[in-house]
């Protein structure tokens, strides 16, 4: 097996890992979250490491497709980019109070990625506009409480069918 240790994500329903792209995990290992295409949207699904059991996320659900998961240190926060109706944006769910929080975008610029810090108190966006990207950061202290190695362990909550 050489100097790593590796092994596949279980399966969700009836499609396997292979179907899954854009994985991003936890700061501690304990959650994953990829881009499932299924049913003809491309959705996030979050689940815990390493059993697998598949973890409800409110806010996404409805917005479909999603792109560019980022989780941060304990999966507290889960950050992607959505489809509200004709615009694409920037969210970040509290999986521990249910807070979402939408992240303003200048008029006119389509965000491309995203990368939530570990600690949830900064993200940075690729944005495109008028055919150029850029990127921005955002500070969050103060929006929400940083989620720190050893700090609040947010259960992973019901399964999704």
């Amino acid at each position: 097996m050489g100097l790593f240790g590796r092994r596949s994500v279980g399966p969700l329903g009836p499609l396997g890992a292979e179907d899954r792209q854009d994985p991003a995990i936890s700061g501690n290992g304990r959650f994953l979250a990829s881009v499932l295409e299924q049913g003809g949207k491309a959705m996030v699904v979050l689940q815990e490491q390493p059993g697998g059991q598949t973890v409800a996320l409110r806010h996404l659900r409805g917005h479909e497709p999603h792109s560019s998961p980022s989780l941060s240190w304990n999966g507290r926060y889960v950050a992607a980019l959505v489809q509200q109706g004709p615009e694409r944006v920037a969210i970040l769910e509290d999986r521990a109070t249910g807070k979402l929080l939408r992240l303003p975008l200048p008029n006119g610029s389509q965000p491309a990625r995203l990368s939530l810090a570990p600690d949830g108190q900064r993200i940075a966006i690729e944005v495109i506009e008028g055919g150029q990207s850029r990127v921005q950061l955002f500070d969050l202290t103060g929006q929400l409480e940083p989620d720190l190695p050893g700090g609040l362990a947010v259960q992973g909550g019901p399964s999704v069918p």
